[in-house]
């Protein structure tokens, strides 16, 4: 028995795109493709599907859950390791939602909290780690943004820092839209959009056009950033970044 794509999408909650995007990176072929295009699944790649879908249930991203499904790696031996990471995070977070609830009593009019105390369980560890990939992919030249960023930004306020990450979640709600609708990432309307995430980057650094366009693939690279795209659909992280090179190629 076979089913059509469509049928797969519906009964996995998947979507065609998402499962489409599964075959172009090798994770899930279909059995054939018809004459029409469609692709059609049988048993054996539902299955699939289905482990595929169990552990990104579990968090695993989408090159390690191909390397566990093709026998590269025991999956005990990878969800050992994931669990480890999950428990840390679990701390973190848990230290976070802490600093969120003092905060909250302070803006309603309880005890200041100490300036210190803003940025408990924010995790400074990932930033060095994303300022230390900057470098390698850059070369030292990255350190005169980091530098400059970090200069603009010192003397924010939680209110500046807050209108900053409300900006960009519209901006990421906005290339949302466009994914889903299909939209070419060099159309006007994406490269209006990209202008605006360009500006918003500049708040903070200024990107010429070479490193713009790593930022956009360090979106992808970085299984952190990814992950956070990716929760949207698959395959988003990488029409950021499409978007982001062709306004770098258009007007940087």
């Amino acid at each position: 028995m076979a089913w059509s794509i469509a049928e797969v999408a519906r009964m996995s909650k998947v979507t065609s795109r998402t499962l489409r995007h599964y075959d172009a990176i090798g994770l899930l072929e279909p059995a054939w493709v018809g004459g029409n295009g469609y692709r059609y699944y049988e048993r054996e790649q539902v299955l699939r599907l289905q482990q595929i879908l169990l552990l990104r249930e579990l968090g695993l991203g989408l090159d390690t859950v191909g390397e566990v499904l093709d026998g590269r790696h025991r999956a005990v031996d990878v969800l050992r390791n994931h669990e480890r990471w999950l428990r840390a995070e679990q701390e973190r977070l848990a230290l976070l939602a802490t600093t969120v609830s003092k905060t909250i009593k302070e803006l309603e009019g309880g005890d200041d909290v100490r300036m210190e105390e803003l940025f408990d369980g924010f995790d400074a560890d990932r930033q060095a780690r994303y300022e230390a990939e900057l470098v390698d992919r850059f070369g030292d030249g990255a350190k005169e943004h980091i530098a400059e960023s970090k200069a603009r930004m010192r003397g924010w306020t939680k209110p500046d820092v807050d209108r900053f990450m409300a900006e960009w979640k519209e901006i990421a709600e906005a290339y949302a839209a466009l994914f889903d609708t299909g939209v070419a990432v060099d159309a006007p309307e994406a490269l209006e959009l990209t202008d605006r995430h360009y500006r918003w980057i500049c708040l903070s650094w200024t990107p010429n056009r070479e490193s713009y366009t790593g930022l956009g693939q360090l979106y992808v690279d970085s299984p952190e950033f990814k992950a956070q795209f990716d929760a949207h659909a698959e395959g988003f992280a990488e029409y950021v970044r499409d978007a982001m090179a062709a306004y770098a190629r258009a007007r940087l």
